[in-house]
C-alpha cells in the first residue's frame, strides 16, 4: 500500500551508498576492517570497553544468555509487554522464562516490584527491555539484582543513543543488546550489537558468534594466522561488512535524528493532551535525567473505542499505524507453556495500545494529517 504518512522510515542518502560501494570494491564483504571500526566508534558512542557486531538482536540476546551460562534449570525474568525475540532467547538456551507485569499505563516498562515478585531460587538473571527508547527503573533493577547475585541483560532495541542520569542505556548491566532493524533509530536492515564493560563476557561472546574459532577469516586473509582450533559450540551469528558501512553512516545521523524524533513526539504530546487517548511517557518531557530514543509513539486508546476500528480509520486516510506488542504470554505457544500466567497491567494496556507514525524525516504536514484522523475518530 502506498501510505501517505507511514509508520516507520529510512534516512538513507548518498553517503549510505558510497559507504556500500567502498565495501564492494575493497571486494571483501564477510565481518573485517569496517565492522572492527563500526565496533570501536559505537563502543566510544556508549562510552562502553566493548561491542560486538552480529547479525541481529535476537542473536544479541541469545548471546548475551550463553555468555552468562544461562541454561537448563535456569529461570530468566523478562517482560512480555515486548518483541517476542527478548522471551524467545531464553528458550534457545534451554532456561525458562518468568513473566513481569509492566509498571502501569503511563510507564510500560518493566515493574521492579513484579520482577523481585518472580525471583525464585532458580532465577539466572533478569532482561529489562527499555520499550519505545524510555529507560527502565534502571536503579531499581541493579539494586534488586545486587542483592540476589543476579546478572543482567539489558533489551536495548530501541534506545540506541538513549541515556539515564548521564549512562547510556544497555551499559547498565551485564550486556546490553541493540537491534538495526530497518524500522529501528539506527537501521542497517538487518543487525545487532551486543556491548559490555566485562573483559571475559567480551571474549567468550567473540568466540560464540563464530563457531567457537580461534582465528576469523579476516585475520588469515591478513596474513595473522593460516590456521584455527574450535575451542567452544559456537555459532555463525556474524555481521557482515556491507551491513557495518551502513551502520557507521547511520551512527553519525543518530544524534540528530533521535532529537527530530523529540520534537515530533512533544508536538504529538502537546496536540493530543486534552484527548481521550492515553498518552504513555508524556512526564519524561519534564524529566532531565532521562535523555530518550522515542523510538516509536505508543497510545492507549480509550476503552469505548475498538482497536481495529481506529486503525481502519487511519488506514482509510493513508496513515499507517501498527501495535507494540502483543502480550507474549498470550501467544499459543506461550499459553500452552506457561497457562497459569496472569499479568493484569500487560493484559489491560495490551488491549488498548496503538502506535502513530514516528520518524525524522516525517513532515509538519504529515503530522497534522494524522492528529487530523484521530481527531475525526474521537469525534
Amino acid at each position: 500500500m502506498d501510505w501517505q504518512v507511514p509508520l516507520a522510515d529510512l534516512d538513507y542518502g548518498e553517503a549510505e551508498k558510497q559507504a556500500v560501494l567502498e565495501v564492494l570494491d575493497s571486494r571483501w564483504l564477510t565481518m573485517g576492517a569496517v565492522t572492527q571500526k563500526f565496533e570501536q566508534r559505537f563502543a566510544e558512542a556508549a562510552g562502553v570497553q566493548h561491542a560486538l557486531g552480529v547479525s541481529n538482536a535476537t542473536v544479541a540476546l541469545h548471546l548475551a544468555c550463553l555468555a552468562l551460562d544461562i541454561g537448563p534449570g535456569d529461570e530468566v525474568i523478562v517482560p512480555s509487554l515486548t518483541f517476542v525475540a527478548t522471551a524467545n532467547a531464553v528458550l534457545y538456551t534451554g532456561a525458562q522464562v518468568r513473566f513481569a507485569d509492566i509498571l502501569g499505563p503511563d510507564e510500560l516498562t518493566v515493574s521492579p516490584e513484579s520482577i523481585a515478585a518472580q525471583i525464585t531460587p532458580r532465577t539466572k538473571a533478569i532482561i529489562p527491555m527499555h520499550y519505545a527508547g524510555y529507560p527502565c527503573r534502571m536503579a531499581e533493577i541493579m539494586e534488586l539484582a545486587a542483592r540476589h547475585g543476579l546478572a543482567v541483560i539489558e533489551d536495548a532495541a530501541h534506545a540506541p543513543g538513549a541515556s539515564l542520569n548521564g549512562k547510556a542505556l544497555g551499559t547498565w548491566g551485564d550486556i546490553g543488546c541493540f537491534s538495526f532493524f530497518s524500522n529501528k533509530n539506527l537501521s542497517t536492515g538487518e543487525g545487532g550489537m551486543l556491548v559490555t564493560h566485562r573483559d571475559d563476557l567480551a571474549q567468550k561472546i567473540r568466540l560464540m558468534r563464530s563457531h567457537g574459532m580461534t582465528s576469523l577469516t579476516w585475520d588469515r586473509h591478513q596474513g595473522h594466522a593460516y590456521s584455527y582450533d574450535v575451542v567452544a559450540l559456537g555459532y555463525n551469528y556474524r555481521l557482515d561488512e556491507i551491513r557495518s558501512a551502513l551502520g557507521l553512516v547511520q551512527l553519525e545521523k543518530l544524534a540528530a535524528n533521535n532529537a527530530r524524533r523529540q520534537v515530533i513526539t512533544h508536538r504529538y504530546w502537546e496536540m493530543l493532551r486534552g484527548s481521550r487517548l492515553g498518552l504513555p511517557f508524556s512526564q519524561f518531557q519534564g524529566m532531565p535525567e532521562a535523555i530518550p530514543a522515542y523510538h516509536i509513539f505508543p497510545v492507549l486508546l480509550p476503552s469505548d473505542l475498538e482497536r481495529k476500528a481506529f486503525i481502519d480509520h487511519l488506514k482509510m486516510r493513508g496513515i499507517q499505524t501498527s501495535i507494540h506488542y502483543p502480550p507474549i504470554h498470550q501467544f499459543s505457544f506461550y499459553r500452552q507453556l506457561y497457562p497459569a500466567v496472569e499479568l493484569p497491567v500487560t493484559e489491560q494496556v495490551g488491549t488498548r495500545q496503538a502506535t502513530l507514525p514516528l520518524y525524522p524525516s516525517m513532515t509538519d504536514e504529515q503530522l497534522i494529517a494524522t492528529i487530523e484522523a484521530i481527531q475525526e475518530i474521537l469525534a
